[in-house]
């Protein structure tokens, strides 16, 4: 399984629908390419639940180790990925909803003061849920209640959601209004981490050079070296190697060649592409190939 996102990393996937705006998945570390899924975001809000196992998970500049019966909340337009920890299977839920599930209309009063305060402020990214502590508890357990409807939907299935996670969206609210008062700032720094993940992927295919990034983002090389592995907890060129092995896989799937894929991915020659796609794969693309040919995903 692969994650299909746009080149600036925005999902492509729908969340609910706009009646509706709420998507309830099961999910599985283990059944995503490389056992973890690729840096995006949304404008959702994403409640996630560890059922079992652990994950790493990272969130614009934060690593969390999730463990079973732990859950996250990660803000509206956040980075982030997540990945496999010590070789360990971890199966998890996902909600995800989108904002206006909560205000209901542009503007509204609900949406200013309540909903636009969390979600405008980029220190408040993410929030790890804790077994430990009561109202992370109380927010676990309402996850888990969500689950558990998600399962035989009863007739007011759509109301009971909404006042759910309303009652959970008051929680977080109430603890973000007893921290000490701090700027909202422009998402400076989220927005320059977009522009570069976008440029990469544009140009992913071609000859890329750190002055070329660099220059994009109008910084310095050495900023721009920082500034990346900062928040995606990698160096500029580890992610652009890891980017055209993994858009490397639909190809292979396809049964084109090893040299043709290796050309159309960036890679100098077919036989450094093998040597890539071995240290992330664990496999040469030709045995990758028989075992998927033909798969849809």
């Amino acid at each position: 399984m692969q994650l299909h996102i746009e080149k600036d990393q925005k999902e492509i996937k729908k969340h609910g629908n706009y009646e509706f705006p709420v998507h309830i998945s099961l999910e599985k570390i283990q059944s995503y390419e490389q056992n973890s899924f690729p840096w995006h975001w949304h404008p959702e809000i994403e409640l996630t639940w560890i059922m079992s196992g652990e994950i790493e998970y990272l969130v614009n500049d934060k690593k969390y180790l999730l463990k079973e019966g732990e859950g996250l909340f990660c803000n509206s337009n956040a980075l982030h990925s997540g990945h496999m920890k010590n070789g360990i299977n971890c199966d998890y839920l996902s909600v995800t909803f989108h904002p206006r599930f909560i205000y209901g209309y542009e503007n509204s009063l609900l949406q200013i003061k309540y909903v636009d305060f969390i979600t405008s402020n980029e220190d408040w990214h993410s929030l790890i849920l804790k077994k430990d502590t009561d109202w992370h508890k109380n927010i676990i357990r309402q996850i888990q209640g969500i689950y558990q409807m998600s399962i035989t939907p009863p007739l007011d299935y759509e109301l009971r959601m909404h006042l759910i996670l309303t009652e959970i969206w008051q929680k977080l609210y109430q603890y973000y209004c007893s921290l000490p008062v701090s700027e909202h700032r422009p998402q400076k720094h989220l927005t320059r981490l977009k522009e570069i993940l976008s440029y990469v992927q544009e140009h992913y295919a071609q000859e890329l050079t750190l002055d070329e990034i660099a220059e994009h983002v109008n910084i310095c090389k050495s900023e721009c070296c920082r500034f990346f592995k900062k928040y995606m907890k990698m160096t500029i060129f580890d992610y652009i190697l890891f980017l055209r092995v993994q858009n490397s896989l639909p190809l292979l799937r396809e049964g084109e060649s090893v040299t043709k894929i290796a050309s159309m991915t960036g890679f100098s020659t077919p036989a450094y592409y093998g040597q890539i796609f071995k240290r992330y794969m664990g496999c040469s693309p030709s045995h990758y190939r028989k075992e998927h040919m033909g798969e849809q995903r």
